[in-house]
């Protein structure tokens, strides 16, 4: 029979040989992991805020040819198009320009006299007490329109949003142009009439909104002057450009500086 000393001493010796096993497998574990190393906080920022990138369009001049070429903000040119959200925004502007003006007066409101136009009974008529009754001629309207505000309200990041889809649709389409020379023109309407021909745009049919930069900027009168004129073009301050005019007009025509002051105002919102 064997001692106790000695089956203690067996114990501690499968014990200790169990217990090295598992540490073996443990660390070829370990082994076969592949170590991930955890980049720095300003490393990883660094890969994931690249500058944006840019889309190239040509530059024409006053006589209709290609000159150089310019770039333009992807954020503004390059959106995804979200057609709901040009529906709302155009939705929202044409709700704006409702003035919302039109009164009419009620029974209470027209001057005339008091008295009971008949008796009571014995006339056969109906019994009236007042000749200022809807049912008669000059009398007060019923349920007319009245004063009220027609606004509706959006929020600007949408708004941005909105624009940004419709110059993109646009883009797309190929119905941007950037034009340079104009700041030199003078104002005449002729001119202008001819440089949109030189552009490519029917005389006869131009529906062409031509986006100028600021107004302090030299050329811009000029630039006004020399279209206002012209039925089909519309000239509008790079800083008032919304969703509905780009959408109404077939073509949209960018002077250069334009281009910058858009990005600008819109995208930076150095000008806000």
């Amino acid at each position: 029979m064997p001692s106790k000393k000695s089956k203690i001493t067996n114990s501690k010796t499968q014990i200790k040989k169990t217990s090295s096993k598992t540490i073996k497998k443990a660390t070829a574990k370990s082994t076969d992991k592949k170590i991930s190393v955890s980049k720095p906080k300003a490393v990883r920022s660094a890969t994931i805020k690249s500058g944006p990138a840019r889309l190239a369009a040509d530059v024409y001049n006053i006589q209709g040819k290609v000159v150089s070429k310019v770039n333009l903000p992807k954020e503004v040119f390059g959106a995804k198009v979200n057609d709901s959200l040009m529906a709302q925004a155009v939705r929202v502007y044409l709700a704006n320009q409702r003035m919302g003006t039109a009164s009419t007066k009620n029974r209470g409101e027209i001057t005339g006299s008091t008295k009971k136009i008949w008796r009571q009974k014995g006339t056969g008529r109906a019994r009236h007490g007042s000749r200022k009754a809807p049912i008669f001629v000059g009398g007060g309207v019923a349920f007319g329109p009245r004063p009220r505000d027609y606004s509706l309200k959006m929020p600007k990041k949408m708004k941005k949003a909105a624009l940004f889809s419709a110059l993109s649709y646009k883009q797309n389409n190929g119905e941007i142009k950037v034009v340079t020379g104009l700041a030199n023109l003078s104002p005449k309407t002729k001119l202008m009439a001819q440089i949109v021909k030189n552009l490519g745009f029917d005389s006869n049919k131009i529906n062409v909104l031509l986006v100028t930069p600021d107004k302090e900027k030299n050329g811009f009168e000029n630039v006004y002057r020399a279209g206002r004129n012209i039925e089909g073009l519309k000239i509008l301050n790079a800083n008032a450009l919304n969703t509905y005019e780009v959408l109404d007009n077939q073509s949209v025509v960018f002077m250069k500086d334009a281009v910058e002051v858009v990005e600008k105002h819109f995208v930076k919102g150095e000008m806000i």
